[in-house]
């Protein structure tokens, strides 16, 4: 295992924050262990390694011995997870309908007792109270020994073991009104007769609201992954291959490189591969965000999980497995998923040490109520209250769920957060950095103007330095090279090749000495550009990018190209501002051309002039003024500014998703994509702290109220049942207010 590797466990048994916060302290005590992150949401464990020396089996026994046994997650125990989900769900469903079943009588008999004076009379004067009692007993017993059981099971244990859980304070809550209960109806010379009672309706209550809730919770659990179940619903089972000069179907699992596979029309493409042969349109749009078809012919690229149209294609597999485009999308989307924000330290401090610290509340509140001289079923109700109300189900649920939820949203707009932590730093960036060429612009310019010095043919000039320009990849190049060939330019060859990053290239053509590029080339080579720096200044303020040619040390010509703004790109920095943002534009072209597009799109600050490296210190300077910058490029030459910036958002292309240095990738080429970013990071760091208010919010506020603060003033004290179904309600609240995420919109439409 190399060193900084990470390993994925599905952990079993947790059923609320502290539950997860045993199972992080567990794992992080490990000798080796880097960093760990526990999602309660998913039953999942994400391990970071420091070194080699941590194997599977110690991370697995290190979770089974604090008593959440935990396995090795793959896809095929992802997909027993998901189904063990399915099935948790209907057996809490199950055991919530029995439960109620057998508790429907004894709380209409106790309850409607206490509220029905006449009822009351009516049961003394039939079956007698006795009788109504033991008959509670029998169905609060097989409540409690039936559905109710797991809580016993787990919650003792745990406690024996000094490692209390919720299932610790229902076990106790229910076992002290029970055992009461018990001794009220067959030992009651034990109680005097003032405080003989029972409160077996309160225990079986109890277990029917709480199961009730834990199957709402497994349901909306479930829902909270249907972004990764979309994703993994892409993926295609079986492909047509060439195999020995037949067609035959072919598990996708079983197709290797280099294999030829056979697409038919309407047919979803199993794995990434090249056109070899036919033509067809391919519809992106669950992966790009893109809604028309795409043209593949011979040489195309096509990406796995995509749907062919009306034509046949074959295509050479090139990325199959786990190295497909799809595959990566799901395995970012599920490490987003489970990454642990800043925001979660807080909450893993705290649950870790609320159980033992709600015992210690429950014990003081029965002994000031008995100190105080009050009944002690007045003591065992508070007690008990405090128990079951205190529950920190919501405080474990309230981050990860929104995690869940919103970067799976994300994903549906095409939107990959890679790293988990990007989700809340991007809700704070006041600075939006754009890289011009290909992020504000369609990255495909065009030659305009060729404007010839003294004494220089066009024909001549366009071929020698198209003879230079077809050697290199950048986009003005390839608009050179594509106008000398619509122009019917001779075509000559370039010798002793020469790039120089920032400033242009050199080359020998038909045996003179060419330079092509900006004027700083041309000043570094002691070329006189006088005559033609007006030209240049002119043509610039148009917002076009103007080059210099040079041929034998005489400046021959200025070449100018322009680059259109995406059609969308007016609405996105009018997004941004509208979000208070601070948009810069960072460019290698000069000042003028720079200015002129920052002005028509009413971009705050422009930095032209500046090479790669220099775009790195521009940032460093923005973040020493205190800014949260978010920096935008490609990607590919971006990287270092990408790496830099907090947040490095890299606009890809479909396909070009594996992006190291980015922390989150676009699949469209779209700055709506970026304002959609900002806007699920917002709406998601939102609901976090909604969940967080809730949830702390409801225990502070109520637990003092069940140990009976408000009594003494007011007469008020909470009713275990009513405790029980705040608690349920609580974390029914926090799973359902984290949904609310998939209904988020994107700001401008889709990226299209």
């Amino acid at each position: 295992m190399t060193a900084h590797s990470k390993i994925i466990l599905s952990v079993d048994g947790m059923t609320c924050g502290s539950c997860a916060s045993r199972v992080n302290r567990a794992l992080a005590a490990v000798p080796g262990v880097d960093e760990v992150s526990v999602n309660l949401a998913a039953d999942t464990a994400t391990v970071k390694l420091a070194d080699g020396s941590v194997t599977a089996e110690a991370l697995m026994a290190a979770s089974t011995e604090a008593g959440y046994p935990a396995r090795l997650s793959d896809e095929h125990i992802r997909d027993q997870q998901r189904a063990r989900k399915e099935a948790e769900a209907q057996t809490a469903l199950r055991r919530a309908v029995l439960a109620a079943v057998l508790t429907l009588p004894v709380f209409l008999v106790e309850m409607g007792g206490h509220l029905i004076p006449a009822l009351h009379h009516f049961i003394g004067q039939t079956i007698g109270h006795q009788t109504s009692w033991i008959l509670q007993f029998l169905l609060t017993t097989l409540v409690l020994a039936g559905p109710g059981r797991d809580f016993y099971a787990k919650g003792f244990p745990a406690l024996a073991k000094g490692r209390p859980d919720m299932n610790s304070l229902v076990a106790l809550g229910t076992a002290a009104a029970y055992s009461y209960s018990v001794i009220a109806t067959f030992l009651p010379g034990l109680l005097p007769d003032a405080v003989r009672a029972v409160y077996f309706e309160a225990a079986a209550v109890i277990v029917v609201l709480i199961l009730t809730g834990r199957f709402l919770e497994a349901r909306a659990k479930g829902r909270t992954g249907a972004a990764i179940q979309t994703l993994l619903k892409l993926q295609a089972r079986s492909a047509r291959v060439k195999r020995d000069g037949d067609v035959v179907d072919v598990p996708v699992d079983d197709i290797q490189p280099g294999d030829i596979i056979v697409l038919r029309p309407g047919e979803r493409i199993a794995v990434d591969g090249e056109v070899t042969e036919g033509s067809s349109h391919v519809d992106e749009s669950m992966l790009t965000g893109e809604p028309l078809p795409v043209v593949k012919s011979k040489g195309a690229e096509v990406t796995g999980g995509t749907v062919n149209g009306a034509g046949s294609l074959e295509f050479r597999a090139t990325r199959v497995g786990g190295d497909t485009t799809l595959s990566q999308i799901i395995r970012m989307v599920e490490e987003a998923q489970a990454a642990k924000l800043p925001i979660q330290g807080l909450v893993d401090r705290i649950t870790l040490w609320f159980v033992p610290a709600v015992l210690l509340i429950a014990t003081v509140t029965v002994l000031a109520w008995l100190l105080t001289g009050a009944p002690v079923t007045l003591a065992l109700v508070a007690g008990v209250s405090v128990l079951i109300i205190a529950c920190p189900c919501a405080m474990g649920l309230a981050t990860p769920t929104s995690i869940m939820v919103g970067t799976g949203r994300a994903a549906e707009l095409g939107v990959l957060f890679r790293k988990g932590d990007a989700l809340q730093r991007l809700s704070t960036v006041d600075v939006v950095a754009l890289d011009k060429t290909g992020t504000l612009t369609e990255g495909r310019p065009e030659m305009t103007d060729l404007i010839l010095a003294d004494g220089f043919d066009r024909a001549e000039v366009l071929a020698r330095v198209a003879a230079v320009e077809v050697r290199s990849e950048h986009p003005i190049a390839q608009a050179i090279t594509r106008a000398a060939k619509a122009e019917e330019a001779d075509t000559l060859t370039a010798e002793e090749f020469t790039a120089i990053p920032g400033f242009g290239a050199k080359a020998t053509v038909a045996g003179q000495v060419v330079l092509v590029g900006a004027d700083r080339l041309m000043d570094r080579e002691g070329i006189d550009i006088a005559a033609l720096k007006q030209t240049e200044s002119d043509l610039a303020s148009l917002g076009k990018t103007a080059l210099f040619a040079a041929i034998d040390g005489q400046a021959a010509a200025v070449i100018a190209v322009s680059d259109p703004l995406k059609p969308t790109t007016p609405a996105a920095i009018q997004a941004f501002h509208d979000e208070g943002l601070h948009v810069v534009m960072l460019t290698g072209d000069k000042r003028e051309t720079a200015r002129a597009i920052a002005d028509e799109l009413g971009i705050d600050q422009v930095v032209a002039g500046v090479l790669p490296d220099g775009k790195v210190e521009v940032l460093k300077a923005l973040q020493d003024e205190g800014n949260i910058v978010a920096f935008t490029g490609d990607g590919i030459n971006d990287a270092p500014a990408l790496a830099q910036s907090d947040v490095g958002i890299a606009i890809g292309t479909g396909t070009d998703v594996a992006i190291e240095a980015a922390d989150v990738v676009l699949m469209s080429g779209d700055l709506r994509g970026v304002v959609n970013a900002h806007q699920v990071s917002t709406r998601t760091l939102g609901n976090i702290r909604q969940n967080l208010f809730w949830a702390f919010g409801y225990n502070v506020a109520l637990i003092p109220v069940a140990a009976g603060v408000l009594y003494p003033a007011f007469g008020l004290l909470l009713s275990p049942m009513l405790a029980a179904g705040a608690m349920a309600l609580s974390s029914v609240f926090v799973l359902t207010n984290a949904l609310r995420l998939r209904r988020v919109r994107a700001v401008l439409g889709d990226p299209s």
